[in-house]
């Protein structure tokens, strides 16, 4: 399974929502500080673009030393039609600097230096140090799990309801009954959940390993390949 710092290095370096929060800031007027792009350094300090007339900017610019903290918010929903889309949520919390000169004209990059981190999500809830944060790699397929998702949800409904049969008998049954919706909720290296929604509304999780870790999207193909052959039979 991926770890709790390869997970926010995930949610990090991909397409989730983010909002920077800076306490003390009066953003009353304001508009919601969500950066342009985030990026992460070789010492896990998270960079963030924003115009340079952003109010994070700002403050960051008029700071002394590192007397500006901030928290950086992100939401992981899922890119499908799904109960409960909310997948995870993570904090980073640390101090908010101004980078002159890696923006381009108008723009301002500012470092969030790592202090501490949460994750809260499907995996469950955990704490990341620095050094394991700085030392994780986003998951390979997290550019393409939003579209991957889709494809599956979309193309191969009948494909994706015969996973239940690799549950074990009795929630093969409880689908053979109830019929629910099999949704693909989620998408890594390390394998594929599925969230089984049934007509009343309640649903469960199903996690779908794969045999080995998968590097790209040609491997990915082939795993699932094997895991519907797996379920058919």
């Amino acid at each position: 399974m991926p770890s709790a710092a390869e997970r926010t290095r995930t949610l990090v370096q991909g397409t989730c929502s983010a909002l920077l929060v800076v306490p003390g800031l009066d953003l009353a007027r304001a508009e919601p500080l969500i950066p342009d792009s985030r990026s992460v350094g070789p010492e896990g300090d998270v960079f963030l673009e924003f115009a340079a007339d952003s109010p994070a900017v700002r403050a960051a610019t008029h700071a002394q030393g590192d007397e500006l903290t901030a928290v950086l918010e992100i939401t992981d929903v899922a890119p499908v039609s799904v109960p409960h889309r909310i997948r995870g949520r993570a904090w980073i919390s640390g101090w908010l600097t101004s980078v002159p000169g890696i923006a381009e004209p108008g723009r301002m990059m500012l470092r969030l230096e790592f202090g501490e981190a949460y994750v809260d999500d499907l995996w469950g809830a955990e704490d990341i140090e620095p050094e394991d944060f700085r030392d994780a790699a986003p998951d390979p397929l997290a550019f393409h799990e939003a579209e991957l998702l889709q494809h599956l949800a979309s193309a191969h409904d009948e494909q994706m309801r015969t996973l239940c049969g690799l549950l074990g008998e009795r929630t093969a049954r409880t689908c053979a009954s109830h019929q629910p919706r099999a949704v693909p909720v989620a998408l890594d290296r390390f394998g594929l959940r599925v969230r089984f929604v049934e007509d009343r509304g309640s649903c469960f999780d199903a996690r779908f390993e794969f045999p080995e870790p998968v590097r790209d999207v040609t491997e990915l193909r082939r795993a699932m390949h094997t895991l519907f052959e797996a379920a058919a039979s």
